[in-house]
């Protein structure tokens, strides 16, 4: 469903690395030690600690952040970092699980042994991790090593973030306010060049992270950078939509080097400003506005974080269930044919001429299009969903009092698979291109991505002009 989360990996973690920083101006930080040694993706070896030591900067507390990793498949790996003050080596692990609760509270294990204990345990340690078996979600796992006791509950994917339970939508609630949490939603929703800037990295990587995780049950589908590298500040002027994480240090670079930033977003986390040239939180549909407006009140959120903390999450979700919950009434079924996705239908799946209009737009939309391919190659494999978006659309749908067809379809798919007619490959009704002229890409423009990138556009282009 356009997620960028690999699907059952092998391990828990790809490599555990103590990263030094750079003695100087012109330095490169480098790898101390690793785990497992013979860990040999080159690509990743060399990447690793450029993230880790992304700019010149000092932690005045214990630092925990975040970073990804994109493969060719547009994959993400996750690195989690842990910097404490004064040292100058910062611990990392590197892996394909979204579980930043998990990791940091593993890393501050790891940085209590190496403080006082010998090498040896932190190596086996390290090895009955590497070699426990990936959890299901809500499986509890305790790992035993020596006198040594790890536990953690694998998360649920089905349940939003919440405060204080989710790090990184905490630290965004006490980064930014709630009306300028809807500006970037908005602006999200609009594809812009977005970028973040912290002089915390923590702060930073969080806010990044919790801004992509309000969209759901979409994804982002572009660059998606958290934390900005100094050799990569150039990413900034790359001509298409972006969501990027810059340290507050290398801001002055950005004049210093001519690097273009024209539109884009800029979110200062440190201030609490947005600074925009675009009035995308305007272009709204009043009933998506006003919804979230209620749902964000200061009394509605304390009272949420007294319960289920997810306040915040749920007010963003529906929102959305209020402007692409629709897509269920523009699926069509034919006999003997896959289930396929009518345009037309899903922008008249809404009455207001405003929301209308907004519908045409998200057509566009990359994030979009592949959260409906998602979809369809779900229902089209007769499996179904009962995830907390289909359920929030499900209610909205029957307090509009209108008959949603989507179980009439999951029962006619699941026929279909056991009948043996599915595996035929999902199309949409009408050629779906890539409408706006940013989204179609040049030779010139492509030059500002890395491979894999590239690889994601042309496959897109293809994808929906086929």
């Amino acid at each position: 469903m356009g997620s960028r989360i690999r699907e059952k990996p092998e391990r828990l973690f790809e490599v555990f690395m103590e990263v030094a920083k750079p003695d100087g101006q012109g330095e490169v930080p480098f790898v101390v030690q690793q785990f497992p040694e013979n860990y040999d993706d080159k690509e990743a070896l060399n990447m690793i600690p450029k993230f880790v030591f992304p700019c010149d900067s000092d932690a005045s507390k214990v630092d925990h952040f975040s970073f990804v990793l994109t493969d060719v498949d547009s994959m993400f790996r996750f690195g989690y970092c842990r910097h404490s003050t004064g040292h100058q080596t910062c611990l990392c692990i590197v892996s394909w699980l979204p579980w930043c609760e998990i990791f940091y509270k593993m890393l501050d294990l790891l940085a209590e042994l190496t403080n006082r204990s010998e090498l040896n345990q932190v190596q086996d340690f390290l090895h009955a991790t590497y070699e426990h078996e990936v959890p299901a979600s809500k499986v509890p796992v305790t790992i035993v090593v020596n006198e040594e006791m790890f536990n953690f509950t694998a998360p649920d994917p089905n349940i939003l973030p919440s405060i204080p339970g989710s790090r990184n939508l905490t630290e965004y609630y006490n980064a930014v306010d709630t009306a300028n949490m809807m500006l970037i939603f908005a602006s999200m929703l609009q594809e812009r060049r977005v970028y973040m800037t912290s002089k915390k990295l923590s702060r930073l990587t969080s806010c990044v992270f919790a801004a992509e995780a309000l969209l759901y049950p979409m994804h982002w589908q572009h660059i998606f950078i958290p934390v900005l590298p100094a050799y990569l500040i150039e990413y900034l002027s790359s001509p298409i939509p972006y969501l990027i994480g810059i340290h507050g240090n290398l801001i002055p670079k950005l004049t210093e080097q001519r690097v273009d930033v024209a539109d884009a977003v800029v979110v200062d986390l440190d201030t609490n400003t947005v600074t925009t040239e675009h009035d995308d939180l305007a272009n709204l549909p009043e009933d998506v506005l006003n919804s979230l407006r209620k749902d964000l009140k200061t009394e509605t959120l304390r009272i949420s974080m007294m319960k289920t903390g997810d306040a915040i999450s749920m007010a963003f979700l529906k929102a959305l269930v209020k402007l692409i919950g629709g897509y269920r009434d523009a699926l069509k079924f034919r006999p003997g044919e896959p289930i396929t996705f009518d345009p037309k239908a899903f922008v008249q799946s809404r009455s207001s001429q405003t929301t209308r209009a907004f519908l045409e737009g998200m057509l566009s939309l990359q994030i979009f299009m592949q959260f409906i391919h998602g979809r369809l190659e779900i229902l089209n494999a007769g499996i179904g969903f009962r995830d907390i978006f289909e359920q929030q659309a499900t209610f909205y749908a029957d307090k509009l009092n209108s008959q949603s067809r989507y179980e009439k379809w999951l029962e006619i798919a699941k026929k279909k698979s056991k009948n043996g007619f599915m595996g035929v490959k999902v199309k949409f009704i009408v050629q779906m291109g890539l409408i706006r002229n940013r989204k179609v890409l040049t030779c010139s423009a492509r030059r500002f991505l890395p491979r894999y990138l590239v690889a994601l556009e042309l496959s897109c282009e293809r994808k929906y002009t086929a």
